[in-house]
């Protein structure tokens, strides 16, 4: 027995935990410790608020002013507190609605793995698990701290193959790991079933700590420098004046602010709406499980490696002898969809019908705990957000308002890393590392509908431990921004994809294609849907197609006088002053050079321009522009992206089309390239016509008023039939961009990335009037040289149909020597053979930065590493230039039938 209410579980085979009949009652499984005095600091506890000093006293009021407030006294705001103060920031307060760590904090799991799908999220595990380990040693307090290593387990080869991937990423960062056998599994582990696994990854640098003693630690070693922690504080909103934060209110009254950072974790969201100006913090909660047993009869080694088994959707570690499980199901729970806002979060309601499957997984993969006692069923919450990634970063609209919550169950694993990047940006104004996946620009408002966030993280719990293969989509929350264009495209058998709640067309299944089985091909290695978007390919090349780029983030920027030309030639490295119809591809750098936007600009009037970026840079985008724009009334910035419907024209008889369409010359003497004109397009007025396709193909961007949309589409797909036009998706743009070696920002660049490391110091005006910013940064680059550049490798002796395919992040080696990583690739239907995009970064022996020249890049024998397997590429600094010329329009014998056929 176990001694909880008389009655113990016990874990058999097939049976159904149920509290009520079981008789367990709910237990915190861990215990907060007491609060007391380290390092040096004293500890006051003034009208049950917790604050560190250098003396008690019997009322502390809250200071009347700090530079920066910290809402949340979880793991991750007192490791943003910590890093502050380490970075030699003053005057920091840290206010905590209950008792620090005594939110979801107090219910983690205790497990720091470096097991994550993007690298920096890898990178900031990485950087918690070595600073976790050193802060016993600096405070005095342990923290539990053991390093266990961990057991990644794989039941398919599917799985496995997932593992290799991340087992390659993982040794770009310098993480130890190794692809293991079953057996191998077996020696480290002796309660894990083998039987019906293919492999492992082990990874034997993850650890386990106690969460609340990390907090602790992390507090502990923040007051020693001077910051102020109060417990049982409330944050009622926070006060903001033109744009800027100026105080903080509480219910202990306001507390002026230059700073404010919003980790308050399952309230994040709450607390962004509160004041009068709204703050989106796109999360929601669900409801999360975890097993915890009484000491097994041979007691569970405090070292042994944490068993991660996705494929059984749970997780198991040791806990005080026994074992500690949980796992992310099928059908979770979402909860606090109405708000509820509770000071502590205590243990929830048991449901052991719900966890009966994790239960039974556990069982068949440690059936050695059939015969053990249960202690108890932990059911606390956990927040999750719209992609699975944590919200980091400074929010737009609101200058000093910075965000660090939805940690998607690895809070833990995440808050020494981002806590040290987010202090960074506070600080400096970036972090030490590219964090754009993680940004909390990512997301705008059209995220926050509560409804969207309950159905999508819905979605987003068990995907945390599916198989995701590459070019997978979200299912929940769709169809909420399209074109015109939608139910019209989606008839000729468009398959969709969402891109910053955008529907966009990957491809056009052809009539009789097995639409289902299309649907649910999933694979790491040759997809269904080669020959279709090959087809489509093809097509741009010799004929003409059309693909729907209305998701493209589109401004208008006006002013009476020159102050558009003014700001945009302060914020673009090329020169906007070019004439009415010009078209300008430049990049906007920051201070240190590197891109922030990646854009074209078209000059409309003499004051008035148009600004195309790419989707997901709407919210970022306007952001960096506002941030910039002086106060001035006369100069006004608009978003259209809603106003234009924008059809890109791709292919040698898109000219063709148009010349029918607008009775007027389409070819390069009357429209040169990168012109824009507006014209009518069949009966519509008022169309941008642009001489450009991002893509390198000839043809044209029309720029529609998306009342007009589906009639041009509809003459152009009819004018077009005898061309034989036919619609395309963006697979096939992806495909003709990156054999044409053009960057996309977000995949390919970001804000560390400059335009003298990707080729493209030509649209780089270092001679203009205006001093741009980053101008500084990249004459000095300039003269030192790079040490990073973006490459084009094509893969050679590596077989379409049967090798896996490189998708991206694939490890780059020169002549053995690990030089790079991937950003994205493409399989390319001219060169039939695999494209691949990335940046070279080699080091010295010394560890220091090496220069990269166009003769170390040519002199090299490359290999990209697939899954652990490495074949050999060709490293290019151009595209294959001479293979494009070589084409010819085949006009006159062209079989069009073939086009309209397919």
């Amino acid at each position: 027995m176990c001694g909880v209410s008389g009655l113990c579980p016990r874990l058999s085979g097939g049976a159904v935990m149920r509290g009520g009949a079981c008789g367990v009652r709910a237990l915190a499984p861990v215990l907060l410790p007491r609060w007391f005095c380290g390092a040096g600091a004293r500890l006051a506890r003034p009208h049950g608020s917790l604050r560190f000093s250098s003396s008690d006293s019997a009322s502390v009021a809250l200071p009347a002013h700090a530079r920066v407030v910290i809402c949340g006294g979880g793991v991750v705001g007192t490791s943003v507190a910590y890093h502050l103060a380490k970075l030699g920031w003053t005057e920091i307060v840290l206010l905590e609605q209950g008792r620090l760590g005594a939110g979801t904090t107090r219910f983690c799991a205790g497990i720091v793995s470096v097991a994550k799908p993007l690298s920096i999220e890898s990178k900031m595990a990485d950087y918690s698990i070595a600073l976790y380990e050193r802060l016993e040693e600096e405070t005095g307090v342990k923290t539990g701290f053991v390093r266990t290593g961990s057991l990644c387990l794989a039941q398919n080869q599917d799985r496995l193959l997932s593992l290799k991937r991340l087992a390659s990423r993982l040794k770009v960062l310098g993480v130890s790991c190794n692809v293991i056998k079953p057996r191998d599994v077996a020696r480290l582990h002796p309660l894990v079933n083998m039987h019906d696994l293919v492999g492992a990854l082990h990874l034997p640098g993850d650890s386990v700590v106690s969460p609340p003693e990390v907090t602790r630690a992390l507090a502990v070693a923040a007051a020693a420098h001077g910051v102020q922690m109060y417990e049982h504080t409330s944050v009622n909103h926070v006060v903001v004046q033109k744009g800027h934060v100026t105080a903080v209110e509480t219910d202990r009254g306001s507390i002026e602010c230059e700073y404010f950072v919003n980790c308050a974790g399952q309230w994040a969201y709450e607390l962004g709406q509160s004041g009068e100006v709204k703050v989106s913090v796109p999360l929601h909660g669900c409801e999360h499980f975890y097993l915890l047993t009484k000491p097994l009869s041979e007691p569970t080694r405090n070292d042994s490696p944490v068993v991660i088994d996705m494929d059984g959707r749970i997780y198991a570690r040791a806990w005080h002898g026994g074992i500690l499980s949980g796992g992310f199901e099928k059908n979770p729970k979402p909860i606090f969809t109405e708000g509820r806002n509770q000071l502590e979060i205590q243990n929830m309601q048991e449901d052991w019908d719900h966890f009966e499957p994790m239960l039974s997984a556990l069982l068949r993969r440690m059936p050695g705990l059939e015969a053990c006692e249960i202690q108890q069923l932990v059911n606390c919450p956990e927040s999750f957000t719209p992609d699975m990634r944590c919200l980091m970063g400074e929010t737009p609209g609101v200058s000093g308002y910075f965000v660090l919550a939805g940690m998607n169950s690895s809070g833990l694993s995440f808050a020494g890393g981002a806590g040290r990047y987010l202090a960074e940006w506070i600080t400096y104004g970036y972090p030490s590392a590219s964090v754009w996946p993680l940004d909390i620009k990512r997301f705008g408002n059209l995220q926050s509908s509560r409804t969207f966030l309950r159905h999508r993280v819905m979605e987003v719990m068990p995907l945390l431990y599916e198989l995701k293969v590459p070019r997978w989509d979200f299912q929940t929350g769709r169809q909420l921004r399209t074109s015109p264009l939608y139910d019209r495209l989606d008839t000729q058998g468009a398959r969709w994809m969402e891109k910053h709640g955008f529907e966009r067309a990957k491809y056009f299944v052809p009539a009789g294609k097995d639409l289902l089985a299309l649907d649910q091909s999933k694979t790491f290695y040759k997809p269904d849907w080669f020959d279709i978007v090959g087809a489509e390919v093809k097509c741009c090349k010799e004929a003409v197609c059309v693909i729907d780029m209305s998701s493209f983030t589109k401004f208008e920027l006006t002013s009476a006088g020159d102050q558009a030309l003014q700001l945009l030639q302060r914020l673009c490295a090329n020169d906007l002053d070019v004439p009415v119809g010009h078209i300008v591809h430049t990049g906007m750098l920051n201070h240190r050079g590197g891109y922030e936007n990646d854009c074209s600009v078209v000059r409309l009037s003499k004051n008035s321009f148009f600004i195309i970026s790419p989707t997901d840079q709407q919210v970022h985008c306007w952001s960096w522009i506002k941030k910039h724009m002086p106060s001035d009334p006369q100069l006004h910035l608009e978003d259209v992206s809603w106003k234009y419907t924008a059809l890109n024209l791709i292919g040698p008889r898109a000219m063709d089309v148009l010349s029918e369409l607008s009775y007027v010359s389409m070819t390069p003497e009357h429209f040169p390239s990168l012109f824009c004109k507006e014209m009518s397009v069949g009966y519509a007025n008022g169309i941008r016509v642009m001489s450009m396709t991002h893509t390198g193909e000839p043809g044209f961007m029309l720029y529609i008023p998306i009342e007009y949309a589906l009639h041009v589409y509809n003459e152009v797909m009819s004018v077009g039939q005898k061309y034989g036009i036919r619609n395309a998706g963006y697979y096939a743009l992806r495909s003709l961009r990156i054999e044409k070696f053009f960057a996309f920002w977000g995949q390919d660049l970001d804000s560390f990335t400059t335009p003298l490391e990707c080729g493209r110091e030509f649209r780089v005006k270092f001679d203009k009037d205006t001093d741009f910013l980053g101008r500084d940064a990249l004459l000095r680059q300039r003269l030192q040289g790079v040490s990073r550049r973006f490459v084009m490798l094509v893969l050679e002796d590596h077989d379409t149909e049967l090798d896996v395919w490189p998708w991206w992040g694939e490890p780059i080696y020169r002549s053995g020597e690990l030089v790079g990583v991937t950003t994205s690739s493409a399989y390319s239907y001219t060169l039939q053979r695999h494209v691949c995009l990335g940046f070279l970064s080699p080091v010295n022996a010394d560890g220091s930065p090496a220069a990269v020249t166009a003769d170390f890049i040519n002199r090299g024998d490359y290999e990209l590493d697939l899954a652990g397997q490495r074949f050999p590429a060709k490293a290019k600094l151009y595209p294959f230039s001479s293979l494009f010329t070589q084409q010819k329009r085949r006009k006159d014998d062209m079989e069009l039938s073939n086009f309209q056929s397919k």
